[in-house]
């Protein structure tokens, strides 16, 4: 008992987090110190996050090269503090809650102590690049990640037959659905397999995911392989302030965010009928009704985009149409999907509508049966194309977007040809289009930035450093840079084309992130992108 009380007293000891405040009219910090650990001294690229208390926003910067890290005192309010991290495979030892005074710099002096669970700690794309199998094996776990973390997955003890099961039971969904708020399909996809071929499927997943869960371990906190995790930022991906606001209700899930000229940020929220209006420096919001149009269908819109005056347009998705809603006048508008066309699964997930001017139309897409559309906003007409009318299984036209001429491509790409990735089943998921007529997109399962000019017909690829990253969306900045997020990473990856240079930001806590948004209009760019799942905003400030 006593050599116990001994080693208690020397770990209490290492574990002591040092407050001062260094009086110095000259200190332009608010918030200082230094992150360290026994097994690995000063520690590079440790996330520091600082949250005051009674509020919803929290600041984060990472440690440098010398462990050293830094809130400016423009970023940090006077008041009482919570601090966490985020570097896997550590935890923080203490619970240090620093006192931040006007004119003056606290310090804490952070220590690290070693996770006693490391897999609560793990990203979805760590436990994919964990675990044994080929990539076509995991794949499917790529599907999972839209409603609910891998962990589930692979802390689960179910056998083949009970994954067959849950399997089925998960396919009933709609994709908006979370563990708050489950929401029902009215029925399947025409693009989805059936019959005997999606039984087989069903049974060969299900084999899959059981040899990689805890069914065949008699411990609780252990698996048949070694859990492997990526390297924490370093150099420039230390370079950056991340702000993160919470939002009022943990069922908020802001899947697309976008910043008008003004400074308004705005979202699309992907579970309820609603538009997000969010005050940056008051971190205020205000929601604004959208109708239900169609009672019984699952909630929620998926996509957010601006024209050229900044009304915001959206895809209404199980709700079949789309809306436009007025920012100066705040008044929404929508325009339902005919009556021939809207059918149990029709889910109109995207809008194109920059180029409105060009015809007066806007193109969309429909999920449910692989269709195209394009709607005359004057007429209120419909126009429908189902390009894989014949053989529907295995096509997910997912994203629509327009060129200068307001003609139509699509990430499954088709116009009149289709174009294939250079990268076999890639997964094209969303994107833009560049004042080159140049469309960006993110490669999902082919972990890559693609990018293909509409002019020469030909693609160019860029891997993203960290496996299984998944690019969901891709934004260009002022700069010339393409900036893509990850449901599986918690990373924000910034390109060079030019140079083929990836920086890689981490973000404070998991985060399951779909649309991505630069504002050029700040100096560096400004990174926003949604916590789908955690219920925030984020705004990502690199340093240079």
């Amino acid at each position: 008992m006593q050599t116990r009380k001994s080693i208690l007293a020397a770990v209490a000891a290492l574990i002591i987090v040092l407050f001062q405040p260094v009086p110095a009219a000259a200190q332009a910090d608010a918030l200082a110190g230094t992150v360290s650990s026994a097994e690995e001294g000063a520690m590079e690229g440790v996330l520091v996050s600082a949250k005051r208390e009674g509020s919803n926003k929290t600041i984060t910067v990472v440690t440098d090269d010398k462990g050293r890290y830094r809130f400016p005192a423009a970023r940090l309010e006077p008041g009482k503090y919570t601090i966490t991290i985020r570097a896997v495979g550590y935890d923080l030892a203490g619970a240090p809650a620093p006192q931040v005074a006007a004119k003056s710099t606290a310090t804490a002096d952070l220590k690290l102590v070693r996770t006693q669970d490391l897999a609560a700690q793990m990203t979805n794309a760590e436990w994919l690049h964990s675990s044994p199998g080929t990539p076509q094996q995991k794949r499917p776990l790529l599907s999972c990640v839209g409603c609910h973390s891998l962990e589930r997955v692979f802390r689960s003890r179910h056998d083949g037959e009970a994954f067959v099961k849950t399997i089925q039971r998960m396919g009933t969904y709609a994709n908006q659905s979370t563990i708050l708020n489950p929401q029902k399909r009215l029925t399947g996809r025409d693009t989805d397999l059936v019959g005997e071929e999606r039984a087989k499927v069903q049974r060969a997943q299900s084999d899959y995911f059981a040899t990689v869960n805890q069914s065949t371990t008699a411990a609780s906190n252990s698996w048949p392989y070694e859990l492997k995790t990526f390297a924490r930022p370093k150099g420039q991906g230390t370079r950056v302030i991340i702000t993160e606001w919470d939002l009022p209700r943990p069922t908020i899930q802001p899947h697309d965010v976008v910043v008008d000229s003004k400074g308004t940020v705005w979202y699309s929220d992907f579970g309820s009928q609603f538009i997000g209006k969010f005050d940056q420096k008051t971190g205020k919001l205000a929601e604004i009704p959208t109708p239900e149009l169609k009672k019984g269908s699952p909630l929620g819109a998926l996509s957010i985009r601006m024209d050229r005056d900044e009304n915001l347009w959206l895809g209404m998705m199980y709700q079949a149409a789309i809306g436009k809603f007025d920012t100066k006048t705040e008044k929404f508008q929508h325009w339902p999907i005919p009556a021939e066309w809207n059918r149990p699964n029709t889910q109109v997930n995207m809008t194109s509508p920059l180029n409105i001017a060009v015809d007066g139309k806007v193109w969309t897409q429909n999920n449910g049966f692989a269709g195209v559309h394009r709607v005359d906003l004057k007429t209120g007409q419909w126009e429908t194309w189902e390009p894989f009318k014949a053989a529907p299984v295995g096509h997910n036209i997912y994203d629509v977007i327009s060129d200068s001429k307001n003609n139509a491509w699509f990430t499954d790409i088709k116009e009149v040809t289709l174009y294939e990735t250079p990268t076999k089943s890639s997964g094209p998921r969303r994107g833009i289009m560049d004042a080159q007529d140049r469309i960006w997109f993110g490669q999902y399962r082919g972990n890559r930035i693609g990018m293909f000019d509409t002019k020469t017909e030909r693609f160019q690829e860029w891997l993203v450093p960290t496996p299984w990253s998944g690019p969901y969306d891709v934004a260009l900045d002022k700069n010339g840079e393409a900036w893509t997020g990850s449901m599986l990473n918690d990373r924000i990856a910034r390109l060079d084309p030019k140079t083929g240079k990836f920086v890689e930001y981490l973000l404070p806590r998991t985060t399951n992130i779909r649309r991505v948004f630069v504002d050029s209009s700040t100096n560096p760019v400004t990174f926003w992108t949604g916590s789908n799942h955690g219920a925030s905003i984020i705004k990502l400030e690199p340093l240079d």
